[in-house]
């Protein structure tokens, strides 16, 4: 037995669960976005770029998914031994857990930084640096699945 099922598991966790957080923050802030622009239709740029920004875990699993599937031979490249498999869904771990617990709360701080955006248009730089700060453990998980994935197929096991 090869370690194409476990590669594929790794791969579907990876883009799943960031999918999932990355979903879920999105639309909160989607649904505070447009109760700001039934009132105020000309901050749509603003409200667009907190609404974006928690999708950006989803983005990293993708990514990070994607690589796996190029790597274990399903676009290219040869199977995974079985060791390999499960390396592979160790590795996916850190973005689809990583992923989905900052989409949440990167979401959450959108939706709070939509609220003062909202009151203030001279706070929006304060709400952008508070959702950005969330995005920092996004980027710390997907670089840690990244490093993983990347050097797998390396590895003698």
């Amino acid at each position: 037995m090869n370690g194409m099922f476990f590669a594929l598991l790794g791969a579907a966790l990876a883009t799943v669960l960031a999918g999932i957080g990355s979903a879920k923050g999105v639309g909160g802030a989607a649904q505070a976005s447009m109760g700001v622009l039934s009132e105020d239709s000309s901050k749509f740029g603003k409200m667009l770029v907190l609404t974006l920004l928690p999708g950006t875990q989803g983005l990293y699993g993708f990514i990070v998914g994607f690589l796996i599937l190029v790597s274990c031979g399903v676009l290219g490249g040869s199977a995974p031994t079985l060791a390999q498999g499960l390396a592979f869904a160790v590795a996916s771990l850190a973005i689809g857990l990583g992923g989905l617990f900052s989409g949440i709360a990167q979401g959450k701080a959108a939706v709070s930084g939509i609220a003062l955006s909202a009151k203030n248009d001279k706070d929006f730089s304060k709400a952008m640096v508070s959702v950005t700060l969330v995005e920092i453990y996004a980027l710390l998980s997907f670089i840690v699945s990244l490093l993983a994935v990347i050097q797998i197929p390396n590895l003698n096991i």
